[in-house]
């Protein structure tokens, strides 16, 4: 008995003794063709990860074991595996990628081709091209709706949301929004998508079920000039309450009331505020600020801005993998 006790004592000795691993994100510099990854207990970079030429889009896979880099000078999809750190794999994916998404499925691969004005979808378990969707003069938002039905392609010039039918990987409808429409994002709940107009100043609320606009958000900012005011980035809190912008040269981010859009406050982050990520439990906002060359990290509960972390040249998008 004596044995079995002094065993199972160890045992909850060993069990408690191995610390709790933390989860980490990554941001692709694009300059430096590079990856950091910050550690988001002590938020501090903890690595430096080389790859391909200007890194801009990157995701993660759905059971969080790999890593997809749009290495756009490259004209390929990199497959980083985050065990190793190492780039195990490329996928095709047509010339210049800039932003991708992947469907529920955890197999098509959604990417924008700026040069070419398509949108390729890449089985990434067979590496076959199975599609390419001609869409609007220079491509670069791409989203995937939550229940998989639809991708979203945003043409730069176009100034169109293209919404394509991932069955047929055909456009069924063409959605006008403001001047250099730059990145889409769905609510969880798979009723709104959100569209930023860099060169318009505003982002554009889709009705997915319509598909047609019910909102169009515009932003003011004391002692900003109105032209900096370049809407980018978007990130969503999955109850629905909460929208963060990234306002590019504007160095702010904006916080929106999801439900009655409504301008909260404005965020003095970085230079050139490009990307956003949520933590795990959303109680963090990262932000990517591409010309200051680091990571603002924003309390969400306070809205305020509590480090800034220095990472590569031009940080451009940003992940966070929860702790395993």
């Amino acid at each position: 008995m004596g044995l079995i006790r002094t065993l199972a004592l160890c045992a909850v000795c060993s069990f408690t003794a191995v610390p709790a691993m933390a989860s980490l994100a990554y941001v692709s510099n694009e300059k430096d063709n590079s990856l950091s990854v910050i550690d988001m207990d002590t938020l501090e970079v903890v690595d430096t990860i080389a790859v391909g030429q200007r890194p801009r889009g990157i995701l993660l896979s759905k059971d969080n074991s790999k890593l997809y880099i749009c290495a756009s000078d490259d004209d390929t999809v990199q497959i980083l595996d985050l065990a190793t750190r190492t780039i195990i794999d490329d996928l095709p994916s047509g010339e210049d990628p800039e932003q991708f998404a992947l469907h529920p499925n955890d197999r098509h691969l959604y990417i924008a081709n700026e040069d070419d004005a398509i949108v390729t979808v890449v089985d990434i378990q067979t590496k076959e091209v199975l599609a390419q969707t001609e869409v609007g003069v220079e491509p670069e938002g791409m989203a995937v709706s939550p229940d998989g039905r639809w991708a979203v392609s945003s043409s730069e010039t176009t100034s169109m949301l293209h919404w394509i039918n991932t069955e047929t990987f055909k456009i069924e409808k063409n959605i006008v929004v403001g001047q250099r429409p730059r990145h889409v994002e769905f609510s969880d709940d798979n009723k709104t998508a959100w569209a930023s107009a860099e060169i318009g100043g505003t982002v554009h609320v889709i009705d997915v079920d319509r598909l047609s606009e019910i909102k169009t958000l515009d932003f003011s900012i004391r002692g900003v000039h109105q032209d900096k005011v370049q809407p980018v980035g978007i990130e969503l809190t999955s109850d629905g309450k909460l929208a963060f912008v990234a306002l590019g040269p504007a160095n702010h981010v904006a916080v929106v009331d999801a439900q009655s859009y409504e301008i909260l406050d404005y965020l003095l982050v970085g230079s050139r505020v490009w990307h956003l990520e949520l933590n795990e439990d959303e109680s963090q906002l990262l932000t990517t600020n591409g010309v200051s060359g680091d990571v603002s990290v924003i309390d969400v509960a306070d809205r305020k801005v509590i480090k800034s972390i220095k990472v590569g040249r031009y940080p451009w998008g940003v992940v966070i993998a929860p702790s395993p």
